[in-house]
C-alpha cells in the first residue's frame, strides 16, 4: 500500500508543469475559460489576456514546437509540453519553428493584430489530447502574505493591529 501511495505521489509530481506567465505580469484576463458541455458545443476554449501588439509571448514550460503558422488568417503557435499537454497562442508571429525545443520562459512569439477581443489580446489555450483545459492552471499559485503588525501607538494595553488599519470610532490607528 505504501509503495502504491508513493508511486501515485511521484506520478502527480511529475505531471505538474512549473508555469511561467505567457506575458509579462501582471496578467489581465479579458475573458475567462468557459468549458463547453460537449466537444462540439459553444464555450471559450482558453483565456484572453490583455496585451499590446508586439508583446513578447513566453513558453510556460520546456517543450517542443508542435505547430507554427497561419490558421484562418491568424498566426498560431502550439507547444507540446511534458505529459502530453499542449498550449496554443493566437494571434502571434512565431519566433520558433516546428520541431524546435523551447525552454521555460523563452520568448517564442510576439502578439500581432487580429484578435477576437475588442482590444488587442492573446488567446491562450491548453489541451490534453483533444480535451480543452483551463490554461491558468499552468501558473503557480501565489502564496498569501499577512500584513505586518503596527507598533503599539494607542492607549496602554491596546493590542496592535495590521499596519494602516484605523479605529472606526476615533480614526486613529489601534
Amino acid at each position: 500500500m505504501t509503495t502504491l501511495l508513493i508511486s501515485l505521489l511521484l506520478a502527480v509530481a511529475q505531471a505538474a508543469v512549473p508555469g511561467v506567465r505567457p506575458l509579462p505580469g501582471p496578467l489581465s484576463v479579458v475573458r475567462w475559460w468557459d468549458a463547453p458541455p460537449s466537444p462540439y458545443a459553444a464555450g471559450h476554449r482558453g483565456v484572453d489576456l490583455a496585451a499590446d501588439v508586439g508583446a513578447e509571448v513566453r513558453a510556460p514550460a520546456a517543450g517542443r514546437v508542435h505547430f507554427a503558422g497561419p490558421v484562418a488568417g491568424r498566426g498560431v503557435l502550439s507547444l507540446t509540453l511534458p505529459n502530453g499537454l499542449r498550449t496554443t497562442y493566437e494571434p502571434v508571429r512565431a519566433l520558433v519553428h516546428e520541431g524546435e525545443a523551447v525552454t521555460a520562459g523563452q520568448v517564442v512569439a510576439v502578439l500581432t493584430e487580429g484578435s477576437h477581443c475588442p482590444a488587442p489580446c492573446l488567446h491562450w489555450g491548453l489541451l490534453r489530447g483533444e480535451e480543452y483545459l483551463n490554461p491558468l492552471t499552468l501558473l503557480p499559485r501565489t502564496t498569501p502574505r499577512l500584513l505586518p503588525m503596527a507598533p503599539e501607538t494607542g492607549p496602554a494595553g491596546a493590542k496592535p493591529g495590521p499596519a494602516g488599519v484605523r479605529d472606526a470610532a476615533s480614526g486613529a490607528e489601534p
